[in-house]
């Protein structure tokens, strides 16, 4: 029987991400497919949740900007770009969560490394987010807001919300392939994370003692930060930036691990 010490779990899982990686044009094409697959024979395809989010954004905008007594010139370009971002952040943590188990097949048949299906899932999850994003540059027009250069910055926060996000899906597709109750459990934890953070309502709403809790030891807002202040005129506070490098370093230090110590079980799970 084999024996796992810390550093030959990390060895596993780097060989596996590695040879993955060099597997890119199958990740593409895997992505792609699954988005074609899934809107096959529909006349808008993706752009249906697009379409179905700019009225959702649209609908909420005009409630909740008179509910808060918020600026419609600030409070729309907001909520644009929080629910889009939040739309692409929780679906690839609850798609993460299945990743192993809806490629059963291809595990069991085909040996392809298993980290090329959580950069499949990311990919595909990327290609939906590039549809959904034409809201933004409309809200903008709408409100009359330009878009400076400044949202360039959102680019680097961009690729560090997706290390970020990756290593959280790792974690999971290992985890709920073991135990299958867990999406649920996560499913949920996310709807409440969604009224923690600020995505449909604006940091300036909270008093200064509540924004501890709800702003500095939320791990979503600082990611969330990272893109969407970007795109508003504005720069990510240092803390943003800080909390994100962290998580990332930790993060992937505890996939790592995980993933290279129960990777040899995942087949025999599903």
């Amino acid at each position: 029987m084999r024996t796992y010490t810390l550093t030959t779990a990390l060895n596993v899982a780097w060989s596996d991400i590695k040879a993955a990686t060099k597997r890119y044009s199958l990740v593409g094409m895997l992505g792609w497919q699954d988005v074609r697959q899934r809107y096959r024979r529909s006349f808008l395809g993706p752009f249906w949740l697009t379409v179905s989010m700019a009225v959702m954004i649209g609908t909420i905008g005009v409630v909740f900007g008179q509910i808060f007594s918020s600026p419609m010139t600030e409070f729309l370009p907001f909520l644009a770009a929080g629910i889009i971002f939040w739309g692409f952040m929780s679906s690839i943590i609850n798609e993460g969560c299945t990743s192993f188990i809806s490629a059963e097949a291809i595990i069991k048949q085909l040996p392809f490394p298993l980290f090329v299906h959580i950069l499949r899932m990311v990919w595909r999850n990327i290609l939906l987010l590039a549809h959904n994003f034409v809201i933004f540059p409309l809200a903008l027009l709408v409100v009359g807001k330009p878009l400076n250069w400044l949202a360039l910055i959102s680019i680097p926060g961009f690729l560090l919300v997706i290390i970020n996000l990756t290593w959280v899906a790792l974690i999971l597709s290992v985890l709920c392939t073991r135990y299958r109750d867990l999406p649920q459990m996560v499913g949920n934890l996310l709807q409440v994370l969604f009224y923690l953070t600020p995505v449909i309502w604006m940091p300036t709403l909270l008093p200064k003692r509540a924004g501890l809790f709800f702003l500095d030891a939320n791990p979503a807002y600082h990611l969330l930060e990272l893109i969407r202040s970007p795109l508003l005129g504005q720069m990510p506070s240092l803390t943003n930036w800080v909390v994100s490098l962290a998580l990332a370093f930790a993060g992937w230090s505890i996939a790592l691990a995980i993933y290279g110590r129960f990777k040899c079980r995942i087949a025999y799970w599903l």
